[in-house]
């Protein structure tokens, strides 16, 4: 675990409303958990903050430690982690995400 990369990964995630750390870019997602959290951000209309863990070798190996989440996708928003890919799709689909979203756009 490395302090510096976690301060830099708390600095992304509270610079940005809405942050996706994925495998690829939303263009061109390198995995399907990837594609379908990338997709699912898009369908809300909103705009976010995407990083290419596989272009960043510090961040993909302390990521996990960062908020316990072993896995990628990591979605955050305001400084928390929603979760994945699975989480993202079933809070879209339940309307919980778009609500989330919609309250960052008023404030």
């Amino acid at each position: 675990m490395d302090q510096k990369v976690l301060d830099r990964i708390k600095q992304i995630v509270t610079e940005h409303p809405v942050v996706l750390f994925m495998k690829g870019t939303p263009k061109f997602p390198q995995c399907g958990f990837s594609n379908v959290a990338a997709q699912v951000l898009n369908a809300c209309g909103t705009e976010f903050y995407a990083v290419n863990v596989l272009q960043d070798p510090e961040i993909f190996e302390n990521l996990k430690y960062y908020a316990n989440w072993p896995t990628f996708p990591q979605i955050y928003i305001n400084g928390e982690l929603i979760g994945g890919a699975d989480i993202s799709r079933e809070m879209y689909e339940k309307g919980e995400l778009q609500q989330l979203l919609a309250c960052l756009k008023q404030a």
